[in-house]
């Protein structure tokens, strides 16, 4: 394989929507290029870039995919430049993924549909680009489709995100009728031949599109000349800026990112390809012109230090993504930082203090991997069985350590119980999992230790589906979803001043121990606090501590329903021993029997997670989010309007957020997304709490607290 300097490579992330058609949108601009011989189509299952099972059923991306074309830069002297395409997941409860794996684009492409506009994702995608500093473009898709529109999705775009988004392309044709596009910047026409080979003819504008391409050329012109002094200067002097002038201003002006250009396509026909491809070669930046920080320290702390997309530079490479292949074993997706990757090299793993041995490097396209003998600064390819090396890990040169920080991913929205089916799959579940969790930083495995249940947290239910169909299809593990249980607790609302007796006289030996505790609520989550204030010896020192174990004990099994009890104060002031027959044991049980009596006084009441949930929708949802959080015991704690979208903050009650993801799709024809997590433990009303009490009775019988220690 041909390998590139930095100055030819292309990093481009290919962000959207869900639908807007950003998979269609690769396979065709690598059809068009002569990357691949067939014209893959998502319909059909047969893109480059949707090869996973799960992708082709649903039709839909769940993760990310790589790609590269190779085409001519004009602004080059007509040599190749390759563009790497990071074909990212559209739908919300896959954008994690979208964030996480962005961190390696230098520029993005955001796919938005010409019938509909600027939707949630569009903005959350764009906050993306602003948290990574790239510069970005707007393509809209599909604009050959019935009400499709150029004029309301400019409307729309620029409502969103202000006067810097600028039309770089007019159509020619609309709806069915669409047939190419008009360059504002070189004022020519492209014409393409529906389902043709995505090249176009470029030809004068028509006269019934001049004045539109006129006055939208001034436009552009203008917004270009804003932003720099001696363009502002040209165009004051002549009125307007010189093509000669104007192209590498239009650059200049995206890198720096003053504009946002807007361009279109008709993926599904081969229409605008070529113009697109031409944009990405042209204008869009190199590597070395995307600012990179490194640090001393792991996860972006410590010092700054500097490095560059320079091969002369010492190496290192970060790893942005990772792949759990069931037979070529993990895969790891990197983008060379700084220096060049040779074939063979050792490198250090600067997070694990490991050493890896990078044989067989690769560049991908798709599922495809091909052997290269190295890859320049800026570039990015994939290595097979490392043994240590996993996402947002750095490596390199180990004379010259660096850390890049790794994309900060928010904590999972959604938890599901999971069963093993069999035993056979229980014994599986481990390892499979941990093979899941490699490639997937947004999910969460863990055992709840007051429930017992497997717990699986993802962004979203369909984002767990796709997990356990994944774990079915790869390693044969069958695992059943439910919804977890709430982890209730119990505490104490009163103050008790009890006294614990254990007398049992059965021959030789007996057991006594008598204990005196008063019982007072603590702070939410405080826990169980226990206090020694034995003066004058009442009961030993060496069995002080057996008192707090029987009281802890007690707690951990609960009163009202079983549920572990907590924040309340014990304090052990006096009691008496006998010494003969005190002993560990006799004190447990009378701190056990001390606990029983005092809830019978401490007016015990059962406490719930609440959790701290944002709700990102379209801002016409706001009042109907408001009213179902508030239905759900919610307390709203304010909302914020970013462009287009709301974001609405609440606490709300975990018991009640359990079917919330599948009713907030239905609410909003999934148009929105939340994310949720734990915020404090709050009482439960006294009618919900009988019913929590008296479900957990009749799943448990009446078996609670009066069994003996």
């Amino acid at each position: 394989m041909k390998t590139y300097l930095t100055k030819d490579i292309r990093n481009v992330g290919i962000v959207g929507h869900g639908g807007t058609g950003k998979t269609q949108l690769v396979s065709s601009l690598l059809f068009t290029a002569g990357m691949t011989p067939r014209w893959g189509k998502v319909a059909e299952g047969t893109t480059t870039t949707d090869f996973d099972e799960e992708e082709i059923a649903r039709k839909i991306s769940t993760q990310t995919a790589l790609a590269h074309a190779e085409w001519p830069c004009t602004l080059c002297a007509g040599s190749n430049v390759k563009i790497n395409f990071l074909d990212l997941p559209g739908y919300g409860t896959f954008i994690n993924e979208t964030k996480a794996s962005l961190i390696a684009a230098d520029c993005a492409l955001i796919a938005v549909d010409a019938h509909v506009g600027a939707q949630v994702t569009t903005e959350k995608d764009w906050d993306f680009c602003l948290e990574y500093d790239i510069p970005r473009a707007f393509v809209l898709t599909w604009m050959d489709r019935e009400l499709a529109s150029f004029e309301r999705s400019m409307e729309s775009l620029q409502q969103a995100f202000g006067r810097s988004v600028v039309a770089l392309q007019l159509p020619i044709g609309t709806e069915r009728g669409f047939r190419g596009v008009i360059d504002l910047v070189a004022m020519k026409a492209h014409f393409y031949t529906p389902d043709g080979d995505g090249k176009p003819k470029i030809e004068e504008i028509p006269a019934a599109l001049a004045e539109d391409a006129k006055e939208a050329h001034e436009k552009l012109v203008e917004l270009v000349a804003e932003g720099d002094d001696e363009l502002m200067e040209e165009f004051f002097r002549e009125g307007t800026i010189p093509i000669q002038d104007l192209i590498p201003g239009v650059r200049k002006a995206i890198v720096a990112e003053k504009i946002v250009p807007v361009l279109m396509i008709s993926a599904a026909h081969n229409i605008g390809n070529g113009s697109l491809l031409t944009f990405l070669a042209d204008v869009f930046p190199h590597p070395d012109e995307h600012e990179e920080e490194g640090y001393t320290e792991p996860g972006g702390k410590g010092n700054r230090v500097e490095r560059k997309y320079d091969d002369s530079q010492p190496l290192s490479i970060f790893v942005f993504k990772t792949m759990a292949d069931p037979f070529a074993g993990r895969i790891n997706y990197f983008k060379v930082k700084s220096g060049v990757l040779k074939n063979d090299a050792t490198v250090s793993n600067f997070v694990r203090g490991t050493q890896e041995r990078m044989q067989h490097i690769q560049v991908v396209q798709g599922k495809a991997l091909s052997e290269v003998a190295e890859l320049h600064a800026g570039d990015i390819g994939a290595i097979a069985k490392l043994k240590d090396t996993l996402t947002g890990d750095t490596l390199g040169d180990k004379n010259a350590p660096v850390f890049y920080r790794p994309a900060q991913i928010p904590e999972p929205a959604i938890t599901f119980a999971v069963e093993p089916k069999t035993r056979a799959d229980e014994d599986k579940i481990g390892v499979a999992i941990h093979k899941i969790l490699e490639e997937d930083t947004a999910l969460r495995f863990s055992r709840d230790p007051q429930t017992k249940e497997f717990l699986l947290a993802g962004s979203g239910q369909q984002h767990i589906e796709v997990v356990v169909a994944k774990l079915h299809k790869r390693y044969h593990v069958d695992l059943t979803l439910k919804p977890p249980k709430v982890p209730y607790r119990e505490t104490i609302r009163g103050r008790a001043d009890v006294e614990g007796k254990h007398k049992k006289q059965s021959g030789g030996h007996g057991q006594f121990g008598v204990c005196r505790v008063k019982f007072e609520p603590a702070e939410r989550n405080k826990g169980i606090e226990f206090v020694d204030d034995i003066f004058g010896g009442a009961i030993p020192h060496n069995w002080i501590p057996s008192v707090e174990r029987g009281i802890r004990e007690a707690a951990a099994r609960g009163y009202l329903a079983g549920f572990p009890m907590t924040d309340f104060r014990a304090t052990l002031y006096d009691g008496k021993y006998h010494d003969v027959d005190s002993s560990d044991i006799a004190f447990k049980i009378a701190g056990s029997l001390a606990f029983k009596e005092a809830m019978k006084q401490a007016r015990p009441a059962l406490l719930e997670p609440v959790m701290h949930v944002e709700v990102y929708a379209p801002d016409q949802y706001s009042g109907d989010l408001m009213g179902d959080l508030s239905s759900r015991r919610g307390r709203i704690e304010g909302s914020e309007v970013r462009g287009h979208t709301v974001v609405v903050k609440a606490l709300v009650p975990l018991a009640e957020m359990l079917s919330y993801a599948t009713d907030l799709t239905s609410m909003t024809q999934a148009r929105a997304s939340y994310s949720m997590e734990f915020s404090h433990y709050d009482i439960v009303p006294n009618e919900l709490a009988e019913k929590v009490i008296a479900s957990h009775k009749a799943a448990h019988g009446e078996q609670l607290v009066e069994e003996e220690a």
